[in-house]
């Protein structure tokens, strides 16, 4: 009987160390960083239909998404011990979706303006993108050399940037039209004649010189005749909520272990396999 008690005792034992190492490696998944972005950005990033180059998929979707800011997102959640999933999000909603904790954070080509700054926190910069404009090679404007150069252009860029906002009323007697929804659609502008210009960040127009040959890259930069914008709008930020100072800190722990040199060759990396065109 004393036997069959011990026994008994021994079984309920076992199952309960068994319940709590089951407990603890419960306790113990990883958890998930939600990142969200528009996925269709070159090269900050983009849809594709399969995982090729290690594009992850898209949160809800059948589609995957690559492009410089899903690499970086992938090394920040790798370094961090997280799980990552990418959410696609128009631009517009972006910032309200970190707002109310939705995602945990914005990793979509972001400049750090004040304005943003109200709203959300940002991560040190992992980008420096300078401001450019494009053209087509056969413009009245391909051959500008400034700013002045661009007087009377009928001129656009994406909604809500910097470009827009800032660098476009710099033109003088600028014919601006309504903002463009999405990067490829200030792209197809140009590219369909509805303007002379756009005005957009160096990687940006780095990558639609590989998806419109006929494109022409104009920078500006150094000559004393550039668009004036301050540092901190020509700086790509990460986006979190307001008071994460843990996932702000987490973040910016990993950044400060990378170089600008990481950068460039990450950023070059996503420009030489993005999609020919991302404009639909």
């Amino acid at each position: 009987m004393k036997r069959n008690v011990k026994a008994a005792v021994s079984l309920l034992c076992t199952a309960a160390m068994v319940m709590a190492v089951g407990s603890t490696s419960m306790a113990e998944e990883k958890k998930t960083l939600k990142v969200a972005m528009e996925c269709g950005y070159a090269p900050y990033n983009w849809t594709q239909p399969t995982d090729e180059n290690g594009a992850v998929q898209i949160a809800d979707s059948t589609e995957y998404a690559y492009g410089y800011d899903v690499m970086m997102a992938k090394h920040i959640a790798e370094e961090l011990g997280y799980e990552l999933q990418i959410v696609k999000l128009d631009w517009d909603s972006l910032v309200p979706a970190v707002q109310s904790g939705t995602v945990d954070c914005v990793i979509a080509g972001q400049s750090i303006t004040s304005e943003r700054l109200e709203m959300v926190d940002f991560s040190e910069p992992y980008y420096y993108a300078s401001i450019i404009t494009l053209t087509k090679a056969d413009s009245a404007y391909a051959e500008a050399k400034g700013v002045a150069d661009l007087k009377g252009a009928t001129c656009t860029s994406q909604l809500n940037t910097v470009w827009y906002d800032v660098c476009l009323p710099q033109i003088e007697d600028a014919n601006i039209l309504p903002a463009q929804e999405s990067a490829p659609a200030m792209l197809v502008a140009l590219d369909a004649d509805k303007c002379d210009i756009v005005v957009t960040d160096m990687p940006t127009g780095m990558a639609a010189c590989v998806a419109y040959p006929d494109f022409t890259l104009l920078d500006f930069t150094g000559s004393g005749d550039e668009f004036e914008v301050s540092d901190e709008e020509i700086n790509i930020g990460i986006s979190i909520q307001k008071g994460n100072t843990e996932l702000l800190d987490a973040i910016n722990g990993v950044l400060a272990e990378m170089t600008i040199e990481d950068y460039e060759e990450m950023m070059n990396e996503a420009i030489s396999v993005q999609p020919l065109s991302n404009a639909e």
